[in-house]
């Protein structure tokens, strides 16, 4: 109460920038704001909305990140020239949802190891120019907590880390909707020893994990690795893993665990709706089985507000949220951590017959980072990098590719899903285009049975360059001289898509 007088409700600041983002993108796209034309002011739509000063900033960032506007110095913001049109998404693959055992490591490795080759323009490994991380700034806190550790012996406050780069990380994970403490957190090294306890935590050999189709080729190696078997769910573009194909699957197989990356899986970009969600989390609770939820891009949001996890939904511990600071800060650091819910136990155990600790000296480094501000404003720097490249992979693909190659438009993360014409095979574009010192991830890699043998994932994660756009056209000519020579072919089928099999569903492609 104010003298008397109720005090007004709090203002929605994300509902309002949401509000400013939506009728500005509507002018834009329906011509009344066109294109070279000056948009308003900040200052002016502050006064005019009568909100803050920060709310339109917010929902300019937004706007400039999707392309639609950009700022000019000393001018203010303007709409951007749009000189070509994206082409269509490739559609969500039918599945027959049978499990399969994996035999796809020893294929996973050698093109891995070929990505690695330096002499190669790498358009396939998830890559980012040391350039747009912080590299001096955390370098110094190495060096400092180095210094410090020469008066202080160094040793790890506990098997879960130290407390320092656990509490930084329960603070961190407020953003995504979770309440964590410090104890609830282990450290790990890096994201992928995460999800390698969490598996081995809730299964055993033989047992069936459900997955994403397609998904990260790390993921099918250690699935591969602990001997376990694989179902692949179908996976829309953009709005992720179908949960009615989820539902299908739950009363068909016996599934021990899901194992998903529900913002921004690699290769797709897919992002869960924070709504279905939820909805993943009450439909696995009720049947206790365990989510694996690696939330590995969360961070990499195009727009200002990140997604929420499957884990801020979690009421009864049955999800283990895996992340590391890989991608946002560094991935030579190796600094991962997992938060196991009611698995904790057994997660502590298996580390400490494994790998017992992780290194301490990098936990404190980020720690100390993280804790003397400028991660924010990092981020928001490296999301506008990641859209900006992600737009030049697009346009590059629209120029260079036959014209029916399709194109995922992801709001986060760094990679493209590109679909090329149904009779190009992907690993004889690999086989080329090694051949020109070129690297990229063909298809098949990323599925427990070798599909998406016309799909490719491209990386966005470095400046663009006259040498990757000298790789992008030769890339294009490849592509271009096997899909000329594929329609000139005997037994060439116009129809890319496939056909459910006889006696199956046309939703899923699946035995009814």
């Amino acid at each position: 109460m104010r003298n008397g007088a109720p005090l007004p409700e709090a203002v929605d600041e994300v509902h309002l920038y949401e509000q400013v983002t939506s009728e500005l993108s509507k002018l834009i796209e329906t011509g009344t704001l066109r294109p070279g034309e000056r948009v308003p002011s900040v200052r002016k739509l502050s006064v005019r909305r009568r909100i803050s000063l920060s709310t339109v900033m917010q929902a300019y960032r937004v706007l400039e990140s999707r392309g639609l506007i950009e700022a000019r110095p000393r001018s203010g913001y303007y709409v951007r020239a749009r000189r070509w049109t994206p082409p269509p998404e490739p559609e969500m693959t039918p599945t027959d949802f049978g499990s399969t055992k994996l035999n796809v490591g020893e294929l996973i490795m050698q093109i891995c190891k070929d990505n690695q080759h330096p002499s190669l323009v790498r358009l396939g490994a998830t890559c980012t120019n040391n350039s747009h991380h912080p590299t001096p700034e955390l370098h110094r806190s190495l060096a400092a907590m180095a210094r410090r550790c020469v008066r202080d012996p160094l040793k790890s406050d506990s098997l879960s880390g130290t407390a320092a780069i656990r509490t930084q990380i329960a603070r961190r994970a407020l953003d995504s909707g979770c309440v964590l403490s410090p104890s609830e957190i282990i450290a790990t090294t890096g994201a992928t020893e995460s999800v390698h306890l969490s598996l081995r935590a809730v299964t055993k050999p033989g047992d069936t994990v459900a997955i994403e189709s397609p998904t990260y080729f790390g993921i099918l190696q250690l699935i591969e690795t602990l001997g376990l078997r694989a179902l692949e769910l179908p996976t829309h573009p953009r709005d992720g893993v179908s949960l009615e194909a989820l539902e299908y699957a739950l009363e068909h197989h016996d599934i021990k665990a899901c194992l998903f990356v529900l913002n921004f899986n690699n290769p797709l970009g897919s992002c869960l709706p924070d709504e279905n969600k939820a909805r993943l989390v009450e439909l696995l609770a009720a049947r206790e089985i365990p989510l694996i939820e690696n939330d590995l891009y969360g961070d990499l949001a195009f727009d200002a507000v990140r997604p929420r996890t499957a884990k801020s939904f979690d009421r009864q511990g049955g999800v283990l949220l895996c992340d590391s600071f890989n991608k946002s800060l560094s991935c030579g650091y190796r600094v991962g951590w997992v938060a196991p819910g009611r698995f904790q136990a057994r997660i502590e155990t298996i580390k400490f017959t494994t790998t017992e600790v992780s290194a301490s000296l990098p936990q404190l480094a980020l720690a100390d980072f993280l804790a003397n501000g400028g991660y924010d404003a990092h981020l928001r720097r490296l999301r506008r990098f990641f859209a900006e490249q992600v737009q030049r992979m697009t346009e590059a693909v629209t120029r260079l590719f036959p014209v029916s190659t399709k194109v995922t438009r992801p709001r986060g993360g760094q990679v493209l899903w590109v679909e090329l014409p149904a009779h190009i095979d992907s690993m004889e574009v690999y086989r080329q285009a090694i051949q020109e010192r070129i690297a990229i991830a063909p298809g098949q890699i990323f599925s427990a049975k070798r599909k998406f043998r016309n799909y490719l994932r491209l990386n966005c994660g470095n400046p663009w360059t006259a040498e990757i756009e000298q790789a992008m056209k030769r890339l294009g000519a490849i592509i271009g001289e096997l899909d000329e020579r594929g329609r000139n072919g005997p037994g060439f089928r116009t129809s890319a898509l496939a056909q459910p099999k006889p006696g199956c569903s046309a939703r899923f492609n699946v035995p009814i």
